[in-house]
């Protein structure tokens, strides 16, 4: 069987589900036209070189070369449902659908085609439809694999919990080797606050291929006593991450371990002095000579026994005299007005990146407000996006001037409010208590679990969600009315 399978759309549980495989040794049908053999000969090595340009990740190659092969074999419903695979890696949602639904015009009852199918109509946010695919799929190949993972992931997504961990269990029964369901139902009970199971399952994210355990000499602790040792702390996820968990360091340090840090370069002035901290040490770097246990950041809050209740306070971070006064220089054009941080996409390498990010566009009319002015604090790849989108003219450009997060904290600190889509800029607003409106998906990190307008780990941040999924009309509709409430009230204040 050749399996084509698109990268893992997944961070943090947030999986897309997995493409069905075909069979690689279709027999070519007899051709429209003549029926030669030559002709069946030439379609065969049509076929087969898109399917070996799909397997070596040419995607545009073998778009090519299905859609040649289909203008003559259009047939063939497995090689449409390779072509919607294709579409769906480059995030051609629309188009995979598509082809999806032209395979199962052929045969309609293949249930790899429906999981398929349910996987790109949740890309769209077609939520009833995707979860009727799925539960046709599972109803016809109760015991196939994918067809319970995928179903699982669409009705978590759905915020369906109960469903969702019932689909995983039997994805784990059918395959009890398979990491995939049990890091998905942690995700599940991570989102209900149920995190004596969640944390439990979290382990199985070393299994899935997103995240690697820091290959090591030295044991990994473990939760045993730490007096007299030195410990080693390294981050295995992003900026938001990192910011998130350094809260659980005074507790380590109180254990009677001597604490290392390892801090990227970005974080290193903001966490120049953190409590618990012995010192900090460059990725580069390494482990010191004298350190005697490792573990990475985010296996602290499984071994604090963090629940909803004991979550301790954010550090306090580190912002130095002279970013608070570059601050001061950028953002002085804005004295007297409501000064607004924006910022609208996350890390682009993150693959659902689309699903929590927006245009600046949805931002700009936030400057119709009267008596406010916007900042951009975006950073990376799409700083561009300000200029592009004629913007620059209504919102002050942060992003680009700023080094490091230090200086992004010493702006934040300037600012009455930001309001963004999720990144770790929500974590840096949150660590430093100021406020922040953090625009979620339907489906956001687990972290700000389900249906809820606050976070027990951010007191500083109100959540504002789309009441259905891909509904970011009224996310910024409630948004621009609140700033409106806001700003009024600077002015007559």
């Amino acid at each position: 069987m050749l399996i084509l399978t698109p990268p893992r759309y997944r961070r943090y549980g947030m999986l897309a589900g997995r493409e069905t495989g075909i069979s690689e040794m279709n027999t070519v049908a007899r051709a429209a036209g003549d029926g030669s053999s030559a002709s069946r000969l030439e379609l065969q090595r049509l076929r087969d070189a898109g399917v070996n340009a799909q397997k070596g990740g040419r995607l545009d190659e073998a778009i090519r070369l299905y859609r040649a092969y289909l203008a003559r074999q259009p047939r063939d419903a497995g090689i449409w449902s390779n072509l919607g695979v294709a579409h769906r890696v480059q995030q051609d949602f629309d188009a995979s659908v598509g082809c999806y639904v032209r395979a199962l015009e052929i045969r309609p009852d293949d249930a790899g085609f429906l999981s398929n199918l349910g996987n790109a109509l949740k890309d769209l946010d077609r939520f009833e439809e995707a979860l009727a695919a799925h539960a046709r799929s599972a109803l016809l190949a109760p015991d196939d694999y994918n067809s319970r993972h995928n179903y699982g992931i669409a009705l978590r997504d759905a915020g369906r919990f109960a469903e969702a961990l019932e689909q995983f269990r039997e994805a784990i029964r059918i395959d009890p080797d398979n990491a995939n369901p049990r890091w998905d139902s942690a995700v599940a009970h991570l989102y209900q606050g149920d995190f004596a199971a969640g944390w439990a399952a979290y382990e199985a994210r070393w299994h899935i291929g997103e995240v690697h355990r820091r290959a090591s000499l030295l044991p990994e602790w473990r939760g045993e006593p730490l007096a007299g040792k030195t410990l080693y702390l390294y981050p295995e996820q992003g900026f938001g991450d990192t910011l998130l968990a350094v809260r659980f360091l005074p507790w380590v340090k109180a254990q009677g371990a001597r604490v290392y840090l390892e801090c990227k370069p970005p974080l290193r002035r903001l966490f120049g002095q953190l409590e618990g901290v012995d010192a900090l040490f460059d990725p580069d770097d390494g482990p010191p000579a004298d350190v005697d246990l490792v573990t990475p950041l985010m296996a602290l809050p499984g071994l604090y026994g963090v629940h909803l209740d004991n979550i301790p306070p954010c550090q306090r971070l580190h912002i130095p005299d002279a970013a608070r006064a570059k601050a001061r220089a950028l953002m002085a054009s804005g004295a007297g007005r409501l000064k607004v941080g924006v910022v609208w996409s996350g890390s682009v390498t993150f693959k659902r990146n689309h699903k929590r990010s927006v245009g600046v566009e949805r931002f700009v009319p936030l400057s119709h407000v009267p008596g406010v002015q916007l900042y951009s604090l975006q950073k990376g790849p799409r700083e561009g996006d300000l200029a592009d989108a004629g913007a620059s003219s209504v919102m002050i450009d942060l992003g680009t001037r700023v080094e490091d997060f230090a200086e992004t904290a010493a702006c934040i600190e300037e600012l009455d409010l930001v309001i963004m889509t999720d990144s770790s800029v929500a974590h840096l607003c949150g660590s430093l208590g100021r406020p922040v409106w953090n625009l979620l998906n339907y489906a956001a990190y687990w972290l700000y679990l389900w249906d809820r307008e606050d976070s027990p780990w951010y007191a500083s941040m109100r959540l504002i969600r789309q009441p259905r999924p891909g509904d970011w009309d009224s996310v910024f509709a409630r948004v621009k009315a609140d700033l409106q409430k806001l700003a009024a009230e600077r002015l007559r204040g």
